[in-house]
């Protein structure tokens, strides 16, 4: 009864935390991601081979927010999935692929701030749009590939309401955790120590060399925030959570752990959100773009205001 009782008030929680979350992520990641990737379409032909990280990055992110409708409605449902275990586990496939995706373009573009600020004169010439292209092409199929095991198993359960598990039913508990914690050390541990290792470098190397351009200096150090945010505030509570959940399930002592772990599963979507201000740090184009833009708008109104002038004198008058 005890067990019944939780469940029901942790799939409430659920309910009413993640809804709200996913329309935000939702109109916001849609809105900035299509405003980034149009930018780098507009100037294709500058593409240069950190946008080429960053233009994928984008496309994982709009992967995901595309799903998040039907996430909205299966927990305003309360946890009753109504569109078939075919589209629970595709919604959840694409969760993974923007996840694990953007943990590994991020680690690309890592790597490729630290080759070219700390060995510029190797790399010089050597690596190239046509490199970056295949990179990005190999992110996705090892992505693809360590994702690829969660669609075998059971992601739906029927018990009056029909759930569409993000990792799988208690049958498979046993089997599951030991999958996810491989994944956890393969797709985000490793990248998160290349990461932590290429920034911290770099981060090194820019406060001890006093020619750096002042320009990318800050740009870098700016990147460096924002990829220490996104892997402390999304993705480090989501895979710590995640396989502490799954222990707790396999001891059938399911405490607090189930609500902290929904709480995080919030956090981590946040990424589709967080990952657009890459785009401004990532990407020298962009910046100026947004400036212009600021710029214009504030020109237009400057003209509106000296028109609405006479009208607010005549009406004081």
């Amino acid at each position: 009864m005890k067990n019944t009782s939780f469940h029901r008030i942790s799939f409430e929680f659920a309910g009413q935390f993640l809804p709200p979350v996913y329309i935000l992520v939702f109109v916001i990641g849609l809105v900035a991601n299509g405003w980034g990737l149009n930018s780098l379409l507009h100037n294709w032909k500058k593409l240069k081979i950190i946008n080429v990280f960053v233009l994928n990055l984008g496309l994982s992110d709009i992967l995901y927010l595309l799903t998040l409708p039907l996430l909205m409605v299966y927990h305003v449902l309360n946890s009753k999935w109504i569109f078939g275990d075919a589209f629970c586990k595709i919604t959840r496939f694409c969760f993974n692929l923007n996840l694990y995706g953007s943990i590994g373009f991020l680690t690309c573009i890592s790597v490729y701030r630290y080759l070219a600020i700390v060995h510029p004169m190797r790399v010089m010439g050597r690596l190239t749009v046509t490199h970056s292209v295949g990179i990005s092409v190999m992110v996705w199929f090892l992505v693809s590939v360590q994702s690829l095991p969660d669609m075998f198993y059971s992601k739906t359960f029927g018990n009056n309401t029909e759930q569409c598990f993000d990792t799988t039913s208690d049958i498979y508990v046993d089997d599951y955790i030991k999958y996810s914690l491989g994944w956890t050390f393969t797709g985000f541990c490793i990248p998160l120590l290349i990461t932590l290792g290429c920034y911290g470098h770099v981060t090194v190397v820019l406060c001890r060399t006093n020619t750096t351009d002042k320009v990318l200096k800050q740009r870098c150090l700016k990147l460096l925030f924002i990829v220490i945010l996104l892997f402390s505030v999304c993705y480090i509570p989501y895979h710590v959570l995640k396989n502490l959940n799954l222990w707790s399930r396999i001891l059938q002592k399911q405490n607090i752990l189930y609500v902290a772990h929904q709480i995080s599963r919030g956090l981590v979507c946040l990424n589709s959100a967080l990952n657009p201000l890459v785009y401004l740090h990532g990407n020298e184009d962009i910046p100026a773009q947004l400036r212009r833009r600021l710029q214009q708008t504030r020109k237009a109104v400057m003209r509106l205001t000296p028109s609405q002038v006479p009208l607010v004198e005549l009406s004081n008058m």
